[in-house]
C-alpha cells in the first residue's frame, strides 16, 4: 500500500475514540453543573474552556491516526509532529478568541474545565481498558 493512500479506520474505531468521548461527556457535564449551581456565565465559560481542550485533541486524533502499518512509519511520525504542533497552535488561538470575544466571562470556570478535560487525558489508561491482541 502506498503511503499517500492511508489505510484508515473509521473514526469511531480509533483507539483514541473512547478517550475523546469521555472528554466530551466530562465537558458537557461540568458545563451543565456550573450552569445549574453557579450561574449561566460560569456554565458557558466552562463550556468554552472544555471545548478549548477538546477540539485540539480531536484535531490531533484526526491528524495523528491517519496512517497505519509498518511501511508508513515515517508518515506516522510526521503526522504526529504535525498534529501536536497544530494542537498547540489551535489551543492558543482558541484561548485568544475566547478571552477577546466572549464577554462576560469567568476565567476560573474556563481554566477549571480546561484542566478537568486535560485530566481525562492523563487518567485515560485507568478509564479505558483496551485489549492488546497478541500475534
Amino acid at each position: 500500500m502506498d503511503v499517500r493512500t492511508p489505510n484508515r479506520l473509521p473514526f469511531h474505531r480509533l483507539p483514541v475514540f473512547p478517550v475523546l468521548l469521555i472528554q466530551l461527556i466530562v465537558v458537557l457535564l461540568a458545563a451543565t453543573l456550573l450552569w445549574q449551581f453557579r450561574s449561566p456565565v460560569a456554565g458557558y465559560s466552562g463550556l468554552c474552556g472544555g471545548l478549548i481542550a477538546w477540539l485540539p485533541n480531536l484535531y490531533f486524533a484526526h491528524k495523528a491516526f491517519r496512517f497505519s502499518g509498518a511501511r508508513a512509519a515515517q508518515a506516522i511520525v510526521r503526522s504526529f509532529y504535525a498534529g501536536e504542533a497544530g494542537k498547540l497552535i489551535l489551543t492558543a488561538v482558541l484561548f485568544a478568541l475566547t478571552f477577546a470575544g466572549v464577554k462576560p466571562l469567568e476565567a476560573l470556570a474556563v481554566f477549571g474545565v480546561f484542566l478537568l478535560t486535560q485530566l481525562v487525558n492523563w487518567f485515560s489508561p485507568l478509564l479505558v481498558r483496551t485489549r492488546l491482541s497478541r500475534p
